[in-house]
């Protein structure tokens, strides 16, 4: 029997409108869900807010052995959710498998967080035990995007439920299935007692809500800086927690020692990986200019070299952008790009939302599509002359997520990181990395620090309880 049997996507009835499920690669319909409204966010967190409180009470062994299975059931029903992530989020199916790869590995790691020591014994001037315990936080709101919609939604679902926590989950309506219900589904087959995880696709009507609620004290948010900016403010003023995991523009820094012979095909995916659509993705390729040209060049041919399609019925290396929407923005800030100076050495060109992977030389710091994010797949490479100029290039952008640095020389490599605000560093690979163990985050306009991942997790899903004993009725002076 299918896991996604459509009968059983939704465990509450939702009040929003009825939203079509389309593949981007054709148009096709996929099926039907029912999105949210904003007034359904107040019952789920209701109901949430009930089952949490006796999720709470299970042995950690009972929420690791639901944590355990949901992992075993991601690799079981690998085939049916490796389509739906192809079809459904335009995914090739080795990103698809990487998603659920990870998915599996969060639950697993989230499985361990349960069992992890909770709190210390403190000393104390008085005669008392003094010690920290941590607790979950309650009910936590998670917002997903729609460009790697299973493991933005799993990393923070899957240690949530395993620190005692109940879910409410806000996928992007395009990919609400494999982002979405696909969680609930797998959850549901785990053994997740009813109540805990609840799936609300919808528009920011239903994230304005779930921030708003009382009943939910921290809220997770993966997304562009724009909209976690607004996230941020709003949920200041409800004075709760937010963890913002927002955009990037991450920089590939090649200094004049690098082999180009191994270089090239790590840069491309940096850059084209997912269409571009990673927040991590390489937006801009610093080269030295020893080697800028014979780099353009080679980066440009590889470009030419990849197949753009359908991931669902031909082998390709790229597929579709997500939507209309996105594939505008993207052709235009080639245009923009390319009228300002310049140089298109590769692609430019798309067929539906089919996007050619692009090469940009000749850019500076006018040039759109260098200075701000695209989300798609397009390379801006520029020359630098010494590590210092290479070092103040890759610092000058307002993002700090990912940053990458290529040489024979690691120590070097090191040492220039030291000196580049970023949230993620790796020496001789690009900025395209992700692992379950890993603490996962960027600063400035790349957001709020390392909240995902590893004993991160600890911090991100639960609060520091600070509780003392004594004996007998401590004594007071008056």
């Amino acid at each position: 029997m299918p896991l996604l049997d459509q009968k059983t996507w939704q465990s509450r009835p939702l009040s929003g409108p009825e939203y079509t499920v389309t593949e981007p690669a054709t148009g096709d319909r996929l099926g039907t869900v029912t999105l949210a409204a904003a007034e359904d966010v107040r019952p789920a967190a209701e109901a949430a807010h009930r089952a949490q409180t006796e999720w709470a009470r299970v042995p950690h062994f009972v929420r690791a052995g639901v944590l355990r299975k949901a992992g075993d059931l991601f690799a079981a029903h690998a085939e049916e959710l490796r389509e739906w992530l192809v079809r459904e989020s335009g995914s090739i199916a080795g990103k698809a498998d990487f998603e659920l790869h990870v998915a599996a590995q969060e639950c697993y790691e989230a499985a361990a967080l349960a069992s992890h020591p909770a709190g210390q014994v403190l000393p104390s001037e008085a005669p008392r035990l003094s010690y920290t315990r941590r607790v979950p936080v309650g009910v936590t709101g998670v917002i997903a995007p729609f460009n790697a919609p299973l493991i933005l939604s799993i990393r923070s679902v899957a240690p949530a439920l395993a620190l005692g926590n109940a879910v409410l989950l806000k996928p992007d309506p395009r990919t609400a299935v494999c982002g979405g219900f696909s969680l609930a589904a797998v959850f549901a087959e785990a053994g997740l007692p009813e109540g805990l995880l609840h799936v609300l696709p919808g528009g920011p009507d239903v994230g304005q809500a779930l921030v708003a609620d009382p009943r939910v004290p921290v809220i997770s948010f993966t997304g562009s800086t724009a909209a976690g900016r607004a996230v941020g403010e709003a949920a200041g003023r409800h004075l709760k927690r937010a963890h913002l995991e927002l955009g990037g523009n991450s920089a590939m820094v090649v200094l004049e020692d690098a082999d180009l012979d191994a270089v090239i095909s790590t840069a491309a995916w940096g850059s084209f990986f997912h269409q571009g659509q990673i927040c991590m993705t390489t937006g801009r390729h610093l080269v030295h200019r020893s080697l800028y040209q014979e780099y353009v060049e080679r980066l440009a041919a590889k470009a030419d070299s990849l197949a753009v399609g359908d991931p669902h019925r031909a082998q390709v290396h790229l597929g579709p952008l997500i939507d209309a929407t996105q594939l505008s923005k993207v052709h235009a800030l080639v245009e923009a790009s390319t009228g300002a100076g310049a140089k298109l050495a590769a692609g430019g060109t798309h067929d539906q939302l089919f996007y050619r992977p692009t090469v940009l030389a000749d850019v500076d710091d006018r040039t759109p599509a260098y200075a701000e994010e695209v989300f798609g797949p397009v390379a801006p490479v520029r020359p630098f002359d010494t590590a210092d100029e290479a070092v103040a290039l890759a610092a000058q952008s307002p993002y700090g997520l990912s940053l990458g640095i290529v040489t024979r020389d690691t120590a070097r490599g090191l040492d220039l990181a030291e000196r580049i605000p970023t949230g993620i560093v790796h020496i001789n690979d690009q900025t395209v990395n992700d692992e379950a163990v890993a603490p996962f985050g960027g600063i400035a306009a790349s957001g709020t620090g390392a909240r995902f991942g590893g004993q991160a997790n600890l911090e991100a899903f639960t609060e520091l309880r600070w509780t003392t004993v004594r004996g007998d009725v401590a004594p007071y002076p008056f």
